[in-house]
């Protein structure tokens, strides 16, 4: 029986959001709230405690996503649980599974979501999805968008800041508004409506507050004031699909909240007992921009070797062109349909389920390894029926 090791981390038990907006509509002219009229997550900055302690785990997995995807995997083989701990590599050199499935975000540091699949290859062990370099590279969003940018892959105009006196030349290369971000989060760590800057007082205030509070350098980049979509990849080379695209509906969004897919919008105002209704999949999109977008998709997905399945965040310019604003090559998969994660809900889109999106992920990364797995690897489901049910889904 081919035994599965699962690298994962557990989230300690949840606390309890909260947000300055508990109720309420969306913006009734759809402009965006300036400055003077503190959209909602600008309320005195919230507290710092607060801000940044309550999405210290944001990007570790629940014991129910854990539990989910361990039961999807069982039906390939024989399961053994390897949390991505300070023990991790002498469990996994003890146990020497066949093939690693990773989902482990990592505890630390700039690489830190490279640190699993690194040490399965200093062992020598085949591991599910991207390797070393790729998962840093992406988790560095400069970089992200240098390589992206050298391929002739559209991207927003951006800059580094590293302290305060970086900002002068800024708005000499950029232009107003601008999206400041940490440079090495993900789980939209970080965000919130007070990064949308419309001045330059503003870009210096929550500059300051990111490289204070996060300890990291600045991602400055122009903001795109076009429609956003979040786009699931599966597979791998030329047989790479991308599911049906998830398109963004910011409307929906508390009054005076930004088009922004915030910490807040993700999840504090998007709770499983009261789903917010912010995501249309497929996208009702016209088949010209649907192939537009799939291409910027994959050519971002190649550039950056990503493997076995990626989550690619695209974004219109003025012009309604896509541009790439992020890629997630370590996606989440959380199994609760209410949880509005993307790439499960894409999944279903395409009439993948939940425990078929995990098992193709590891029938990807087993074919590619030569890995036996104790079902046939002849048939990796739902690539030919998604590209179908990606198309029927253009306007």
């Amino acid at each position: 029986m081919t035994l599965i090791g699962l690298a994962y981390n557990q989230k300690p038990e949840p606390t309890e959001l909260t947000s300055p907006i508990s109720e309420g509509g969306r913006q009734e002219d759809g402009e965006l709230p300036r400055p003077d009229e503190e959209p909602p997550s600008n309320n005195v900055h919230r507290s710092i405690l607060e801000l940044v302690s309550r999405d210290e785990f944001a990007e570790w997995d629940s014991p129910t996503t854990i539990a989910a995807v361990e039961s999807a995997l069982s039906l390939l083989g024989k399961v053994v649980r390897l949390e991505a701990n300070e023990d991790f590599p002498e469990k996994l050199r003890l146990t020497r599974p066949d093939i690693v499935f990773n989902i482990a975000e990592g505890f630390h540091g700039v690489n830190r979501e490279a640190h699993v699949p690194a040490i399965c290859e200093f062992f020598g062990i085949p591991y599910s999805g991207s390797d070393p370099f790729t998962l840093s590279l992406c988790l560095d969003k400069a970089r992200t968008k240098e390589t992206l940018a050298f391929h002739g892959i559209p991207t927003p105009p951006f800059a580094v800041v590293e302290k305060l006196d970086d900002l002068k030349g800024v708005l000499k290369k950029l232009n107003l508004p601008l999206f400041v971000k940490p440079l090495h989060e993900g789980s939209s760590k970080g965000i919130t409506d007070s990064n949308l800057c419309f001045d330059r007082e503003h870009l210096i205030r929550q500059a300051e507050f990111l490289l204070e509070n996060y300890k990291q350098p600045v991602l400055v980049e122009e903001y795109l004031p076009g429609n956003e979509f979040t786009c699931a990849v599966l597979g791998n080379g030329d047989e790479a699909t991308v599911l049906p695209i998830v398109g963004m509906n910011f409307e929906t969004l508390p009054k005076g909240a930004l088009p922004i897919y915030s910490f807040d919008a993700k999840f504090v105002w998007d709770r499983p007992e009261n789903p917010l209704d912010i995501f249309q999949c497929p996208a009702r999109i016209t088949r010209e921009l649907q192939a537009s977008i799939e291409r910027v998709t994959l050519d971002a997905f190649r550039v950056l070797g990503c493997r076995d399945w990626a989550r690619i965040d695209v974004r219109l310019d003025a012009f309604g062109n896509p541009n790439v604003l992020e890629v997630n090559p370590l996606p989440g998969i959380l199994p609760d349909p209410a949880d509005n994660s993307c790439l499960p809900k894409a999944a279903r889109a395409a009439g993948i389920g939940y425990e078929e999106l995990i098992q193709n992920c590891l029938k990807y990364a087993a074919a590619r390894q030569g890995v036996d797995l104790d079902h046939s690897l002849s048939r990796v489901s739902g690539a030919q029926g998604a590209s179908a049910l990606a198309a029927s889904g253009s306007a």
